[in-house]
């Protein structure tokens, strides 16, 4: 029996290799494997040996032979096959372990050249991978180092591959080339957002499997979207976990709503999610005193919530959190002191980061798609970065001023009076939360915190009512954001009796002259902003 082992992990193939040669096989290999195994006094045949023909083109080309691809593709059944091998003194090859250049982590270098990444695709492997699948009721195909225990011991037991084995194996084998395809096409393809390729294939890879899905007689799995840089970015896929039991499906869910809130944020900023909505959201310059006016928003909601923060935990804002029920913490990382505190919750789960987390301006990186799907199809779209927090232009100087113009979104104080620099800080905070909640959105907010949340009506109005219930009397004297255009002078009127002073919306409806008229009447300031903020 005869094994090619080609691998750019070297990890497990000493006692692989060695194994096999224990069992009577014969090793193929090429440059550094070769060396790695022989240093480990373990035989090895070089593949110029097999082919009569030297490594060429500074290695790009070593397996690229009949002699080889010959030796992996005859089938064994067909006695032509088997001649022609004969004819040519060919040896079967009947076990390929091959694992593929890090094509991945060489474009993730901030400092890689075009010229390096490209000598990083891998054309023998994946060619050598491809060849053994194909003929795998015949070959072995092993991609993954983890797979060499059981397989070894199954070869040791004196059982073969059975061709369900096989066929795992090779099926293996063809997603791994796929991932490695799809992320060099990603790579080469840049980060033109508009070029929407006619074929679009993801570099996936599964970094879970869960206990269920949404209800436990769901199943489900987490796959990583594997894309250059993103172990450099505040995201889920690439968080750690420190403490805490397993992350569910809606943990997963719901961690990520909370991460995408206070990301929009630069400022020190806690917000608390419930089913993947925001029940309470504040900023402020102390850590401690932003979660607890974000608790104050929806205290009941908040219970047994997720807490996000934009800013390492520290002992101030543990013990802070400590006082309520929560199921999972997502930071940038937590102080020691801090972290043995929230450990000391069995339950609550404890995600850090390591990354900061801020505004990502990438619209254009294939990472930052946001993906729905349908069925028999998936929705991409570019995701919605016109927020304050990522430089849409909200500047508190434009709104201070009746008609302030802002040609590159046609944002404008649309009523007779402004709003005073009180509200025009709070307009501007409401706007970056108010995409965060499911359209029809309305935030009611006072002091750079939520006091009242609404979304997923079928109506607008109700949205409003049901935002004003949230907050009560504190609704009084606060700021109103809006997804999307108010429809009809009916929405001002439940606002004004709220108390709502000051009114941040798109704009765009054919009743705005309606809109306006009533907000004036009421002595409401009013911005349009020109785009609207839809979460569907």
């Amino acid at each position: 029996m005869r094994a090619l082992i080609s691998v750019n992990d070297k990890s497990g193939i000493v006692p692989f290799a060695r194994g096999l040669v224990d069992l009577g096989w014969e090793i193929i290999s090429t440059g550094n494997t070769a060396a790695v195994l022989r240093a480990a006094q373990i035989p090895v045949m070089e593949v110029s040996v097999v082919t009569g023909a030297p490594e060429m083109l500074d290695g790009r080309v070593k397996t690229l032979h009949p002699a080889i691809h010959g030796a992996i593709l005859a089938r064994r059944d067909v006695p032509s096959h088997m001649a022609q091998l004969a004819e040519q003194g060919m040896t079967p090859i009947d076990l390929v372990a091959v694992n593929l250049y890090d094509f991945a982590g060489t474009v993730a270098r901030a400092d890689v050249r075009f010229e390096d990444a490209i000598e990083q695709i891998d054309i023998g492997g994946v060619a050598l991978l491809r060849a053994a699948a194909k003929n795998n009721q015949f070959v072995i195909t092993i991609t993954q180092p983890e797979a060499y225990p059981a397989i070894l011991e199954q070869l040791r037991s004196g059982a073969t591959i059975d061709l369900a084995g096989r066929r795992r194996l090779a099926a293996a084998a063809f997603a791994h080339t796929a991932t490695y395809d799809a992320l060099i096409a990603q790579y080469l393809g840049g980060d033109e957002s508009e070029r929407w390729p006619e074929d679009l294939a993801l570099p996936l890879r599964r970094q879970a499997v869960l206990r269920y899905g949404e209800n436990p007689h769901q199943r489900a799995a987490f796959y990583r979207l594997r894309t250059p840089g993103e172990d450099h970015r505040a995201t889920i896929a690439a968080a750690e976990t420190l403490h805490g039991k397993e992350l569910s499906y809606n943990n997963l869910m719901d961690l990520d709503a909370a991460l995408g809130v206070v990301r929009d944020f630069t400022t020190p900023t806690v917000a608390i999610i419930k089913h993947a909505a925001p029940c309470g959201v504040a900023t402020h310059p102390d850590l401690e005193t932003a979660f607890r006016r974000a608790l104050a928003g929806d205290p009941i909601s908040a219970f047994g919530g997720i807490i996000a923060l934009n800013r390492p935990v520290d002992l101030a804002t543990a013990q802070a959190i400590r006082e309520g029920h929560y199921d999972a913490i997502i930071a940038p990382d937590y102080a020691d002191d801090a972290l043995l505190l929230l450990e000391k919750r069995k339950n609550l789960i404890l995600v850090a980061t390591h990354q900061p987390i801020a505004p990502d301006a990438r619209a254009n990186s294939m990472a930052m798609l946001d993906a729905r799907r349908l069925s028999g199809g998936i929705l991409l779209q570019t995701p919605d970065l016109m927020s304050p927090a990522v430089g849409a232009g909200l500047e508190a100087d434009s709104l201070l001023t009746a008609d302030s113009p802002a040609p590159e979104l046609g944002r404008r104080v649309v009523t007779q009076r402004a709003p005073d620099e009180g509200e025009v800080a709070d307009l501007i905070f409401a706007w970056h939360v108010v995409k965060h909640v499911k359209s029809n959105a309305i935030v009611l907010a006072t002091d750079n915190a939520t006091v009242g949340l609404c979304g997923g009506q079928p109506n607008r109005v109700d949205s409003i009512r049901v935002a004003a219930m949230r907050a009560g009397e504190r609704s009084r004297g606060s700021v109103l954001a809006s997804d999307a255009f108010l429809p009809f002078g009916d929405n001002i009127d439940v606002a004004v009796a709220a108390g709502v002073r000051a009114i941040i919306q798109p704009g765009g409806s054919i009743r705005d002259a309606e809109v306006i008229a009533a907000a004036d009447a009421a002595g409401i300031a009013m911005v349009f902003t020109g785009y609207r903020t839809f979460r569907h």
